[in-house]
């Protein structure tokens, strides 16, 4: 891969900067403001079981789906009008949610929340090699730790803000910032700024993800990918269970855990990409979050109560996978239309096998009375993680890759 010459951050991108960082924003922070406050919602209308478990099991069927949508979508729109549409979409379910009476249309707001944010998703890494070539690194590091932050604000403030207003304003209050987010875009699109970066965007072609099927470097990112999400959603649905079973930690000390396990992301959404960047040091991050996850699970079936807050900080650490993977979409591909379409793939692919996993492993813990299979089979998902990440190591494009494969890209 060619380096691209670095020039001052700011220059002729200041728009695009703010329109990424609120962006990113925007797409974490209604995602994980809802479920501190059913609770409260409950008090005013009913939420059958049916409706919770659809909200619950939404975000990675949304992901997957608008994962294969979304190059489609950009093929015609272009990725500033698709942002702007996302952001529209997501900002309308939010406002949605925060005015629903009851539970339908509460669901319609988060699904609508949902597939925008499926769609931001496939868009930042894209967005980050259109604006940043030259500091691809840095961006991603800055909008992966401010999806890091809006995940864990909404927790903390929800039910204060809820008990001091009501919960539709504490729902509703992050279409505020969303909208935020549309002032940027909505500025470079106005002046007809979105070729500055780069002037020899290649022409579409319809092509191109399906190319990503046939290629290995494609299929590793979105084992990577796949490892890092498993993970995280199975331990946010299962862990303080799991630890109150073998760990004999009390409800209490499981969520503090959790908690830990969550934490274990911001430091690695600071770091891992100006490693990759800076240093290429992709091969050793996937060798420290597989050996971090798997130490974890075998202490969690060996000696679970040695030392609980170990294993989970290490189980913590395998997630770095997912900045990892995020910032290679914008390495791992040399031209806009093919970070596109990898985006697409290895997301859709990723997020549809993850969404089976929550309730595969809920599935297998009650047919066995026992966590020892379940552990097993994550053990095998994060040990998956080792070829492809010989295979990513690899300092090739997906261009690159084919073109060797198949002849001209």
């Amino acid at each position: 891969m060619t380096p691209t010459s670095a020039r001052p951050l700011w220059q002729g991108r200041t728009l695009a900067l703010l329109g990424i960082v609120l962006f990113a924003f925007s797409l974490r922070s209604a995602v994980a403001a809802l479920s501190p406050l059913i609770d409260h919602i409950t008090d005013d209308f009913a939420m059958p079981a049916a409706i919770i478990g659809l909200i619950g099991t939404a975000p990675p069927v949304c992901y997957a789906v608008f994962g294969i949508l979304t190059p489609l979508f950009e093929r015609r729109l272009g990725l500033e009008r698709l942002t702007v549409l996302a952001i529209a979409v997501a900002t309308a379910g939010m406002a949605l949610r925060g005015l629903a009476t009851d539970a339908v249309a509460l669901l319609l707001g988060t699904a609508l929340i949902f597939a925008a944010v499926g769609v931001g998703n496939i868009l930042l890494p894209p967005l980050v090699r259109k604006y940043f070539p030259d500091r691809i690194g840095l961006i991603t590091t800055i909008y992966t730790t401010t999806m890091a932050v809006a995940t864990l604000m909404p927790p903390l403030i929800a039910v204060p803000v809820a008990d001091a207003t009501s919960w539709g304003f504490s729902l509703g209050m992050w279409a505020v910032f969303a909208a935020l987010a549309l002032i940027p875009w909505v500025a470079m699109l106005v002046r007809q700024r979105a070729a500055v970066v780069d002037e020899d965007i290649e022409p579409p072609n319809p092509r191109v993800f399906g190319r990503m099927w046939r290629l290995p470097l494609a299929w590793a990112l979105a084992v990577g990918f796949l490892a890092a999400g498993t993970m995280a959603y199975t331990s946010f649905a299962w862990l303080p269970q799991l630890l109150i079973d073998v760990a004999g930690v009390t409800p209490a000390g499981a969520g503090i855990l959790l908690a830990l396990f969550a934490a274990m992301g911001l430091p690695a959404s600071l770091l891992v990409p100006l490693l990759v960047t800076r240093y290429h040091a992709t091969g050793v991050l996937f060798a420290i979050a597989v050996t971090a996850g798997l130490t974890a699970i075998a202490g969690l079936l060996l000696a679970p109560q040695a030392a609980p807050w170990l294993w989970v900080a290490l189980l913590g650490l395998e997630p770095l996978l997912f900045p990892l993977t995020l910032v290679l979409l914008g390495l791992r591909a040399r031209t806009h239309e093919g970070s596109v379409a990898l985006s697409g793939f290895v997301q859709s692919i990723g997020y549809a096998i993850v969404a089976v996993f929550p309730i595969g492993i809920g599935l297998l813990h009650d047919a066995t009375a026992s966590w020892t299979v379940p552990l097993l089979v994550l053990a095998g998902v994060v040990a998956a993680a080792i070829p492809a990440g010989l295979i990513v190591a690899r300092r090739v494009t997906i261009e690159d890759e084919w073109e060797r494969r198949h002849g001209n890209w």
